[in-house]
């Protein structure tokens, strides 16, 4: 009679993280899509960062333990993003003190320093799981994991474009461009995650194209005629 391993008995468990982290993660686009609708263009509401910040936390675990090099990657570094959008949102509403910008502060770079630790731990357990079979196989599975880093480096320049524009603006914005480079980027880490059967990220993935292009049509209607969306 064979004895489950500690791993095969957490297996249950971390399923049921991954999931949750996934359906509050990824759905936090369609509560963005529900204000939008209701305000007639395109928004982001304090919801969206709160449901990131805890679908990341979620998430990110959940890509570590099952060995998922482009979901770790793909959590790895967000926390800093949402949590500064947030910081900006508080300090508008004159709710910032002083000892919670320290907190939540420490908090976002402590969580980023142990999050970019694991992710390079994944990815090298990858490359030598790699080394040690055929060279089809290989060959094919770093082909799809660089689908999914071109998405991934999408992803990560949408974010980029919209913190850069946040601080500079000093308040939380999202600009034109975060939606089109959504649309290329999840479309590629669909593709790769599909090919990987990681189903948790890559049924999340594509529920949100839908999210993104519809961002892009309420942009698009709210455009003086000749004039680009500012």
């Amino acid at each position: 009679m064979s004895v489950d391993t500690p791993s095969e008995l957490l297996a249950p468990f971390w399923t049921a993280v991954g999931i949750t982290g996934g359906l509050i993660f990824y759905s936090r686009f369609y509560v963005q899509w529900f204000v939008s609708e209701r305000r007639g263009q395109s928004v982001v509401p304090i919801a969206f960062w709160y449901m990131s910040g805890a679908g990341t936390l979620m998430l990110l675990p959940y890509a570590i333990i099952t060995q998922s090099p482009v979901g770790a990657l793909s959590q790895c570094f967000n926390i800093v993003v949402y949590t500064r959008n947030l910081v900006h949102i508080w300090r508008k509403r004159g709710k910032l003190t002083k000892r919670t910008n320290t907190m939540i502060h420490a908090f976002a770079g402590i969580i980023a320093v142990v999050a970019i630790l694991s992710t390079l731990s994944v990815w090298l357990r990858e490359f030598e799981a790699t080394r040690s079979v055929s060279m089809a196989s290989p060959k094919q599975t770093w082909i799809w994991l660089g689908v999914g880093l071109v998405g991934q480096a999408l992803f990560a320049g949408r974010f980029a474009l919209q913190w850069a524009v946040t601080e500079k603006r000093r308040e939380s914005t999202v600009p034109p461009a975060f939606w089109y480079l959504s649309v290329l980027a999840a479309t590629l880490q669909t593709a790769c995650f599909t090919q990987r059967q990681e189903w948790v990220f890559a049924i999340g993935m594509a529920a949100t194209i839908l999210i993104y292009l519809r961002n892009i049509m309420l942009l698009r209607l709210r455009e003086p005629r000749g004039e680009p969306a500012q």
